[in-house]
Order: C-alpha cells, then sequence, then structure tokens
C-alpha cells in the first residue's frame, strides 16, 4: 500500500494491530512534501515507526478521534498548514465560506483553534495519552501572545491545550527525538532540540522573558519578551529561553540547523504526490492544484520582513538542496503519467534565495542589530545567482519537460544586488520562467511605512522597474506588485501614494492586495499590539478599525465610497 492508513481496513490490510503514533491534522491528507503533515508522516515512517493519520475529525463526537484506536506513542496534533484562525477568517474577521484544504472545498470543516480543540477532544476519548503539537498554529504560539482574534494575550498553546510538548518549527529532527525517546525511555528528554515544554520549575539556566502576567498589562515587557524570543531563536548563538505563566515555567530549548543532505532524504521519502483516497472521496482538494508538480529548492529566509512569521518558523537560514536531489525530484515529476510537460514552481520562500547564504552566520548564528536584507543588502551575503541559472537550465533539459515556472516570490533587490549573474538571471528569467507577468512583492512605497515592514526602500523598486522595462523590449510582458494595505504606521494618505505610484510607474491598477493580518509572533503583530516601534520604543499610529482597514484596501482597488 502506497500510502499511510486512515482507516482500520488499511492498517488491517498492512498487518498491524495498533499503530505507533496518529497525526491529526485540520486539512485533508494529502501526501505531498508542500504539506506538513506528508513530511512529518513519512519521515517516522522511514525511522521505523508505524504511523497513521486522522484528517479533519469532527469534534463534536469521538467517532472519528477513535477511529485507529490508541497509538503505541503519542498523538501528534496540528490545526495544518495554515493557522486555524487564517484559514476560517478573513482580513475583516468575516468567516470564510470556503476552504482550500478541504475536500471539495467548504467551509467550517476544522474548528477555530484546532490545536486546543483536537488536544482536547483526544482527552475525552484517551485520558492519559501523550500530546505533541506542531504545525504553524502551534510554533506560532508557543509562548504568551497576542491573540488579534480575540484581542488580547493568550497563553502559550501548551498551557490552554494541556499537551506535552510542542515540536516547534519545521520539525523533523526533534519528532524524531521525540518518538524514540518516548520508544525507549517511555518519556519525553526535556533536553531535545527543537522543543517547548512546560515544568513547575523554574530552569538552573536560559533567558527568561517577562512572564504572561507582564506582558498582559505592559506593553513595553510585551516588547521586551519578543525581541529575546525572536533574538534567541537561532540554531547557532540560541539558548534556552522560559516565561512564567501561572506557577508554572513554559521552556524553549534551542533548534538544532538542519543541513543540506538531510533535506535531500526529507524530499527523496516515498511521497505519493496524491489526495489519500479516503479524503478524495470526500471531493477534490484545490490546494493541491497549484503545487502537485512543484518543487521546494530551499528552506528559511533571510529577507526578515517584520510581518512575516516565516522567521520563527522555518529560520532566517537558507539551507539549499543538492542540485542532484532537485533534479532527481524533477525526474520523478516528469515521469507521472498525469504530468502535462509544466513543473508549475521550482523555488521556496523567496525563489532565488537558492544556492548562497553568509559564511559568518554559520559560525556565529545571524546578527544581533543586523539584518542581511535591511536597510540594504550586506556585502557579507556575497549574493549569486549561478547557482539557481544552472540548476533551472538543467530542469529544462529533461525529458518531457517544456515549461518551467517559478511561482515562489522574487527579490528584486538580491537581483539588484548580484553585479555578476543578476542581470543573466533577470534574462533567464523573462525568457523561459514567466507566463506573461513578473510577480513581486514590494507591499508599499512609503518610505515610513516600508521601514516599518523591514522592506527595502523606494528607490530600489524604482531602478528594478526600469531594469525591467529595459530588460523586456517590446515582449508584451507585465510587473505586478503584491502590496498590504493597513499595517502598523499606514494612513490613508500612504494608500493614495502607492494608488498613484503604481498607475504611473507600473501602469496599472492593483488587484494583488491584502489587509494586514496580526498573526502571532512577528514584529508586525508586536506593533499593531503595542502601537510602538519595538526598535526605538516610539508610539507609532495603528489603524484598528475594521471600517477604515477596509477603505485602505478599496483606496488601491478602485475609488473609495464616500466616508
Amino acid at each position: 500500500m502506497k500510502h499511510l492508513p486512515m482507516t482500520r481496513h488499511e492498517m488491517k490490510k498492512l498487518g498491524w494491530k495498533e499503530v505507533d503514533i496518529i497525526l491529526v491534522t485540520g486539512d485533508a491528507y494529502v501526501d505531498h512534501p508542500s504539506f506538513g503533515v506528508a513530511v512529518i508522516a513519512r519521515v517516522l515512517q522511514s525511522e521505523g515507526f508505524r504511523v497513521g493519520v486522522i484528517s479533519q475529525p469532527d469534534w463534536r463526537s469521538l467517532d472519528d478521534i477513535t477511529a485507529l484506536g490508541r497509538p503505541r506513542l503519542f498523538f501528534g496534533v496540528t490545526a495544518g498548514n495554515v493557522d486555524s484562525m487564517v484559514a476560517n477568517y478573513t482580513a475583516s474577521k468575516k468567516r470564510r465560506r470556503s476552504d482550500d484544504y478541504t475536500p471539495g472545498g467548504l467551509g467550517g470543516k476544522r474548528p477555530d483553534r484546532a490545536t486546543l480543540v483536537y488536544s482536547n477532544l483526544i482527552k475525552r476519548a484517551f485520558g492519559g495519552a501523550r500530546i505533541v503539537l506542531g504545525g504553524i498554529e502551534a510554533s506560532l504560539r508557543r509562548f504568551a501572545h497576542y491573540d488579534w482574534w480575540s484581542n488580547r494575550v493568550r497563553k502559550s498553546v501548551l498551557v490552554d491545550a494541556k499537551a506535552d510538548v510542542i515540536a516547534y518549527g519545521m520539525a523533523e529532527k526533534s519528532i524524531i527525538k521525540i518518538a524514540r525517546s518516548i520508544a525507549e525511555k517511555g518519556e519525553i528528554g526535556s533536553e531535545i532540540p527543537g522543543i517547548v515544554f512546560w515544568s513547575s520549575n523554574k530552569p538552573d539556566k536560559g533567558i527568561e522573558i517577562p512572564s504572561y502576567d507582564e506582558i498582559s498589562i505592559d506593553k513595553l515587557a510585551y516588547v521586551k519578551a519578543f525581541r529575546t524570543i525572536y533574538d534567541e531563536t537561532d540554531p547557532i548563538r540560541g539558548t534556552k529561553i522560559y516565561q512564567k505563566q501561572d506557577t508554572r515555567y513554559v521552556i524553549q530549548n534551542p533548534l538544532e540547523l538542519i543541513s543540506s543532505e538531510e533535506l535531500d532524504r526529507i524530499y527523496s521519502l516515498p511521497y505519493t504526490r496524491e489526495v489519500h483516497p479516503e479524503s478524495i472521496k470526500l471531493g477534490k482538494v484545490k490546494a493541491i492544484e497549484t503545487v502537485k508538480f512543484s518543487i521546494t529548492t530551499h528552506r528559511g529566509c533571510y529577507g526578515e520582513c517584520n510581518f512575516c512569521a516565516i522567521t520563527l518558523h522555518q529560520g532566517r537560514y537558507v539551507i539549499s538542496r543538492s542540485s542532484d536531489s532537485i533534479l532527481s525530484e524533477a525526474k520523478l515529476i516528469s515521469q507521472r503519467k498525469d504530468f502535462k510537460g509544466t513543473i508549475t514552481d521550482v523555488g521556496g520562500p523567496s525563489a532565488n534565495m537558492y544556492g548562497f547564504e553568509c559564511s559568518i552566520k554559520f559560525e556565529k548564528g545571524a546578527c544581533h542589530e543586523k539584518r542581511c536584507l535591511f536597510p540594504k543588502v550586506c556585502p557579507a551575503l556575497r549574493v549569486n545567482h549561478d547557482p539557481y541559472i544552472r540548476l533551472l537550465r538543467q530542469i529544462r533539459k529533461l525529458e518531457r519537460v517544456k515549461h518551467v515556472f517559478i511561482s515562489s516570490g522574487i527579490r528584486y533587490d538580491l537581483i539588484l544586488a548580484d553585479r555578476k549573474n543578476g542581470m543573466k538571471f533577470l534574462n533567464e528569467l523573462i525568457e523561459h520562467h514567466i507566463s506573461g507577468q513578473l510577480k513581486i512583492a514590494p507591499e508599499h512605497i512609503s518610505e515610513d511605512v516600508l521601514a516599518l515592514m523591514g522592506k527595502p526602500g523606494k528607490e530600489v523598486l524604482d531602478r528594478f522597474i526600469s531594469l525591467f522595462k529595459a530588460t523586456k523590449g517590446n515582449r508584451k510582458l507585465y510587473l505586478v506588485g503584491y502590496f498590504i494595505a493597513a499595517h502598523p504606521g499606514c494612513k490613508l494618505k500612504h494608500m493614495e501614494e502607492l494608488r498613484s505610484y503604481v498607475k504611473s510607474k507600473m501602469g496599472y491598477t492593483p488587484r494583488q492586495i491584502q489587509i494586514f493580518t496580526p498573526t502571532p509572533m512577528t514584529f508586525s503583530t508586536t506593533m499593531f499590539y503595542t502601537e510602538m516601534d519595538p526598535f526605538s520604543a516610539k508610539k507609532i499610529f495603528v489603524e484598528k478599525s475594521e471600517k477604515k482597514r477596509t477603505l485602505q484596501k478599496e483606496m488601491l482597488l478602485r475609488k473609495p465610497q464616500k466616508r
């Protein structure tokens, strides 16, 4: 049987009387390396563990959660690829009617705060069962955090769920250590890298951040806590962090950096790249359509945009897969019967970060007071698009491959910073890897707003627009930007400036606009909650009226309604 079991019948086919680990997810079960549960399931399977999956269990009864029985070792719980509150609500706090990660696209198949709900469901059905939390929802709620949907500071999801541990970040290495620790010792070792656990005893070493009680009433304390979490979540120089919540301490162990060789192995596992038969019975899953024939080249992002959660989930170290590993995956895709000749993406969080990193970072850790790309590209980074260019050329030469597109984001500041190969990459990009439009993410053009976002200044965008126009010549190609409305510091006048700029410099009316959503554990969310710049402690403007936040978006889309 190619896929992992979701039913007792499938377990029986495999000759299993029980499973070692059950993974519970808020998504449909899609066995593709773009889905976190699929990766964790295959990694555990490769280590000899028997793994079953429960997808989108009905939380109003115990029938679904008991479908595979009690696991020998633990339940792994995730809300899915997206935080359940983001999946269920728009940036205007309206409930979504559809869900791309659900069979048939139906909304309402995952509960709000799915990590908590599923954990409580397991406790009702299997008292005393071990629960390991993971995925982006748990990872970004691992300490006390501001929750926009309830407009208050909430405790760590570990405390609220009364779970045993969080495997934060991408978690492939920590989940194996957790499983082995339980199998061999009957408990989860407290020194496993990349976990968050709780204890009644204050740790002997590490950095204590302001408590839940403190950050709930003191916004400067909140800023201090978040900055410490951000700075110390570093696999090279990071240390143990802990925070008091009621009478207990929530403790984070430093991460363990994954290697290129380990990443190659993870992506070589036998994914079917299909929706599981039990999920597909209920309807098509839209989320698989754009990624089915895509390839992940690397992990992490050193862009460190202040509104982005990648830094504290995937990390700010870019780890690239070997070209051999990526080519092997491309060949497997090209040999599939349902492959029509188009690889839809070859990239990562930012596509053109593949193949180069700062060597100093791997020796000493990420800089405390400097960033790789903001306010300008650090010379220590030594930007070089050549490995990516050579990789794309090799993929284009494969039999049955007609098109190789890049759908992941492109950092135009990196193109400009690469004096040797930047122009060559842009030419190849225009010639082979886009279809009519090159999509970039300037997010804004106001210098004040860009500074708070941690994005390059307008002058960098001006230079790239000029370069793109000169490079494309008479070809019918367009530059399309992604923009954010209502980010902290942004006023209606800034959106008016942005609309005028896009029409005059880029030649179109924007369509790709999102209203800033204050998701947990980002600098921008810290700004939203505290109404201060977390780097200077100066007070800043934050638009909190939902009506006026929407008005900022409308300013770009069309003539705004009368106020």
